[in-house]
């Protein structure tokens, strides 16, 4: 059955909701009947969303309100008016982020924003809603956005892997606190996207790759595998299967067991057996 807190007239918060996998999963939402707060930066992109929202479900409810996530006054306030304008919140999706692309030596103020917007964003947006959430004493559901990229690292973008490797540890430990909290009926859950075409992933490219899915793709898997009640959302796409993704990820984590060097996927001494242990997976 559905989760709980998507019912019709509840409340839904979602941030990076102008585009990609908010604005998609902000549009399911409304569908189901929940009133929405779209919360992103630049106001144009934000009108220009709820416009389509209601374009698409003519009788939605879409509010919106700039916000920098990694300002937790400002997240302060956007909590602050919803509970004004609908008495709180139901469900909180932690979805804004940002990739410009990093090296290990690049410059502190590049590594500074893409923590602060991934990392510190989501654990703003958490610490602030979600005690208000559990004072409401209904049904509540939290999804962080996370990423494959912050389970295996792979080499060559290494703040946002770090950002997204915080954002997995934060939210493991954010549903080991709500389940252990007395009376607390919220549940939070990773999103971890596979391939996805958007403006984050597009890289100058106007048609979608066929490797990737589409942000309307990944919000039906993503609602499909919250109604079987999943708190890792590990979404596969048109390249890589679940079989391949729980290899890689398996493997990553044998580094530490096996006493490999780390990111033994893409090191010379350990590529080929990493491509046999793939093989035989696939085999088996």
């Amino acid at each position: 059955m559905p989760h709980p807190a998507l019912v019709p007239g509840a409340v839904a918060v979602v941030t990076g909701g102008a585009a990609g996998i908010g604005l998609a999963a902000a549009t399911r939402f409304a569908r189901a009947g929940l009133r929405i707060v779209l919360a992103d930066l630049g106001e144009d992109r934000l009108v220009r969303a709820a416009a389509g929202i209601v374009e698409a479900v003519p009788d939605a409810e879409v509010v919106t309100q700039p916000c920098d996530v990694g300002d937790p006054a400002q997240v302060a306030a956007l909590e602050a008016e919803v509970r004004a304008r609908f008495g709180g919140t139901d469900v909180l999706m932690n979805n804004a982020g940002i990739q410009p692309g990093s090296t290990i030596f690049g410059p502190p103020g590049t590594w500074s924003r893409i923590l602060q917007t991934n990392l510190w964003g989501l654990i703003h947006g958490s610490q602030i809603f979600v005690p208000r959430m559990i004072e409401r004493g209904r049904p509540g559901l939290v999804i962080n956005t996370g990423s494959k990229q912050g389970i295996t690292t792979p080499p060559g973008d290494p703040a946002y892997n770090v950002a997204k490797s915080g954002v997995r540890t934060f939210t493991e430990a954010l549903q080991h606190e709500l389940r252990n909290t007395e009376g607390c009926r919220i549940s939070a859950h990773l999103l971890i996207p596979g391939f996805v075409f958007t403006g984050l992933t597009a890289n100058g490219r106007t048609e979608k790759p066929a490797a990737s899915w589409t942000p309307n793709q990944t919000v039906d898997f993503m609602l499909e595998r919250l109604e079987a009640g999943d708190f890792y959302i590990l979404c596969p796409d048109n390249d890589v299967p679940r079989w391949l993704d729980e290899r890689r990820i398996l493997w990553s984590t044998g580094d530490i067991v096996e006493n490999r060097p780390p990111l033994s996927r893409w090191h010379k001494d350990h590529a080929a057996a990493f491509a046999a242990y793939v093989e035989r997976s696939r085999d088996g």
